[in-house]
């Protein structure tokens, strides 16, 4: 099997390298594993658990990339990504387009209706120093 080549992603402060099923060798540098079906959107506790590690790691590390993976790298590592864009203040339109110019054939139709009606929780957002909510980006 072939598979396309790892693809970085970067919107604002967030940089992310989506790739397909990391070797052996590569799996050592994957913090965190949470797996759910292929095809399906992620679970509401996968969401949580991703957006906290989004807005930590980018927080402590300004700059970094986060690298995401799935078997192919075309449905549920890109569809975590955009959750982030959107979390970062892009339309869902914007972020899947943002996302399938760098990654041909991510996402699939169930996948994409998840995308189309998920609110965001303003998990990247955070307050200035007089408690108003800034642009949704991290700082």
């Amino acid at each position: 099997m072939i598979h396309a080549a790892p693809v970085e992603v970067t919107y604002k402060n967030m940089r992310f390298l989506i790739t397909h099923n990391p070797t052996n060798v590569t799996l050592s540098k994957f913090i965190e594993d949470w797996p759910f079906d292929d095809g399906t959107p992620p679970s509401n506790q996968i969401v949580d658990d991703w957006l906290s590690l989004v807005k930590i790691k980018f927080r402590e590390d300004p700059g970094c990339c986060i690298a995401i993976h799935c078997v192919a790298g075309l449905g549920r590592a890109p569809v975590l990504v955009a959750l982030a864009l959107i979390e970062g203040g892009m339309k869902y339109e914007d972020a899947v387009q943002f996302i399938r110019q760098k990654r041909l054939g991510a996402f699939n139709s169930k996948q994409l209706l998840y995308l189309e009606k998920y609110r965001p929780k303003m998990w990247l957002c955070f307050k200035d120093s007089s408690g108003h909510r800034n642009n949704c980006c991290l700082q």
